[in-house]
């Protein structure tokens, strides 16, 4: 049965809807004990997956039931955030008595949503530095994906559409469904424009998210949350400001508080990761070229050091994210330093609150349950990337001229390749084929 759930999925283009985008087909290919079914939301504002285990509770257990037969897992867990009522009802209602899925109610705290923390919260194991659940005997699956793993086993549907939050400065902040290759200007269009003149768009979440200028980009399968916030926002200017200068802002203003290294996520769960370290590390030579700084490659880039933690206002996580890309450019990984981890024992005392969190970005009045579009959402044009995922990008399988109705293949992989599958969203011809193959009705 495992071979069949792997084609269908792999057939579908499924890929982690939680935003890394790694491709399902190849994550279910594993023997596990347990599969936990990710519904923390972890982003502040994005509020899609709650709608879904609110609204579609039924296809989130039975996608979850289906990974659990492939991988062998005897026990599934959804994992959801106590404060949203609606969704916890949802799913308790449709889970019942059931002896092999139960449900795992979390606090409020960032990066709840986070899969080494969640397994951390859910499962007391620790995920090696460096390391995925797998090596834990877990499997993390977003809500969303779940459900698309549901449509493609039971009714043979590709991913052609995208639940995501739009909110921030728009007239009628919503959840809703849209095509893949939809604009990021059409979907601000259905939450009513934008409110405010001079704004930005935080694709994603407002703490990983990026702030982008183009407002013909398309949404793809990872897109999570179209944000609108006034230019000068600080949120956005984290965002914005030249990377270089941010850089040598931190070289000279990091005072070695250690608060960035008190609550980061990995340092908590017994990481060896000190991002205040690394940040001494800047004023030397050889920084770049191993010791601490090859820290910087296990960490998640939440953002807590750069948007909660520092008083100096600089960004460990924009620092280390330079260090990675130069690092992994080099070739050079990062090998556990430890075989056993111990979480530390303030770990529980130094979470991070997300109603604070939230206050502290200056979010405060954009924040709750945004209404769902229930209306079909029709385009005439969509523009689909061939790469939408970790790995290699699909190669087009269709040419200029041609006639595709939605779910059609347009983007193939190669069979043992790294990708995944990418299929019209309308139904229309293809106008042109680069980066991405656009529609045309």
């Amino acid at each position: 049965m495992r071979k069949a759930i792997v084609d269908k999925v792999r057939e579908a283009g499924i890929v982690g809807a939680g935003g890394a985008g790694f491709p399902a087909h190849v994550k279910i290919n594993a023997d596990v004990s347990r599969v936990l079914a990710n519904g923390a939301s972890c982003e502040p504002l994005l509020m899609s997956d709650p709608w879904l285990m609110e609204s579609l509770p039924g296809k989130v257990l039975r996608g979850l039931r289906l990974v659990m037969e492939c991988t062998g897992a005897a026990l599934g867990t959804v994992c959801l955030k106590g404060k949203h009522g609606g969704a916890m009802e949802g799913m308790r209602t449709t889970v019942g008595s059931s002896e092999d899925v139960e449900l795992f109610e979390l606090s409020d705290f960032y990066p709840a949503g986070d899969e080494q923390v969640l397994v951390y919260e859910v499962m007391k194991r620790v995920v090696p530095e460096g390391g995925i659940p797998l090596q834990v005997g877990a499997v993390v699956c977003n809500v969303e994906s779940l459900i698309n793993v549901a449509n493609a086993v039971d009714g043979g549907l590709p991913v052609t559409e995208r639940y995501l939050t739009v909110t921030g400065e728009v007239a009628r902040p919503l959840v809703v469904k849209v095509p893949v290759g939809i604009s990021l200007g059409e979907v601000i269009d259905l939450a009513g424009g934008a409110t405010i003149g001079d704004f930005r768009v935080v694709v994603g979440g407002p703490m990983m998210g990026q702030v982008v200028k183009d407002l013909s980009l398309p949404v793809t399968k990872t897109t999570s949350g179209v944000i609108l916030l006034a230019a000068d926002h600080n949120v956005v200017a984290g965002k914005t400001t030249d990377p270089e200068r941010l850089r040598r802002i931190t070289q000279i203003a990091c005072c070695q508080c250690s608060r960035c290294t008190d609550i980061c996520p990995r340092n908590l769960l017994g990481h060896s990761l000190s991002p205040h370290r690394i940040m001494r590390g800047l004023g030397f030579q050889t920084a770049q070229t191993g010791g601490v700084a090859e820290d910087a490659l296990i960490c998640s880039e939440c953002g807590i050091c750069e948007k909660f933690a520092c008083p100096m206002m600089i960004s460990p996580r924009e620092v280390n994210a330079q260090i990675k890309r130069e690092l992994l450019g080099k070739g050079i990984k990062r090998s556990p330093r430890q075989d056993t981890y111990r979480p530390s024992a303030f770990r529980d005392y130094r979470k991070v609150p997300t109603k604070r969190l939230i206050e502290h970005l200056g979010l405060g009045k954009y924040d709750g349950h945004p209404q769902f579009l229930a209306r079909e959402v029709l385009v005439q044009t969509v523009s689909i990337p061939l790469k939408q995922h970790l790995g290699a990008p699909a190669v087009a399988v269709v040419k200029k001229g041609d006639r595709v109705r939605k779910g059609d293949l347009i983007g193939e992989i190669a069979k043992d390749s790294l990708g995944a599958r990418v299929h019209a969203s309308i139904d229309g011809v293809v106008s042109s084929i680069g980066a991405n193959v656009i529609i045309t009705q």
